[in-house]
């Protein structure tokens, strides 16, 4: 008899935001390498030979890929963060602890841990910012005939802000994703189970005939 495989309705729920988020991700990831190999301006032929070329999609769409991408990515860790809150808050409080001197360091893995998800969160905050910049503000653009909003920053300095917390924030997720593989693999491979296991439906009985 073959056994059943139970999840918890919390783990679930953790594994789908989390696989929602990692599919966004992924959109974001691909326009985002695709925007650094065919950086803006130029000319075909000129400053910029490799202007106009298509990759798998034209240049417009994967702009669309990339912010939808990123929207539906803010509007999942919008889930995930409160799902974390205890966590985060504990591992901030035994921070400030060790600090202050009021308690014993943590090992060595909690340390890399909490650094790993403290540069995570920064550098997605950052990278989230500079893009709402660009999507929000008037004339931060490179499309934009407007004049350079320069608000707190010049639109090249934001930029420059927006792709390299980008790449980190690719980087550090990259390792975030490795910290967790352990616990990724079996609770996707229990999830799978589950579905498979589940019964089919049974047919409903026929109505009795009348006499």
């Amino acid at each position: 008899m073959q056994k059943k495989v139970a999840v918890s309705a919390q783990t679930r729920n953790n594994w789908w935001i989390d696989f929602t988020l990692f599919s966004s991700g992924i959109a974001v990831f691909f326009s985002s390498i695709y925007f650094l190999i065919l950086p803006v301006g130029g000319y075909q032929g000129g400053r910029n030979p490799l202007y106009g070329i298509i990759i798998l999609f034209e240049r417009h769409t994967w702009g669309d890929i990339h912010i939808w991408g990123s929207v539906a990515m803010l509007a999942v860790v919008a889930l995930h963060i409160p799902l974390h809150w205890s966590w985060i808050v504990n591992m901030t409080k035994r921070v400030f602890k060790i600090v202050t001197g009021q308690c014993k360091s943590m090992n060595a893995r909690g340390k890399f841990n909490l650094a790993v998800n403290g540069l995570l969160g920064l550098s997605g905050l950052i990278t989230a910012i500079s893009g709402l910049y660009f999507l929000l503000i008037p004339g931060a653009s490179h499309s934009s005939s407007l004049a350079d909003p320069r608000w707190l920053f010049s639109l090249a300095t934001w930029d420059l802000i927006h792709t390299w917390s980008g790449v980190i924030m690719i980087a550090i997720a990259v390792l975030h994703l490795d910290i967790h593989w352990k616990w990724i693999t079996k609770v996707t491979k229990k999830i799978f189970l589950g579905i498979a296991q589940r019964p089919a439906s049974l047919p409903k009985k026929e109505s009795a005939k009348s006499p």
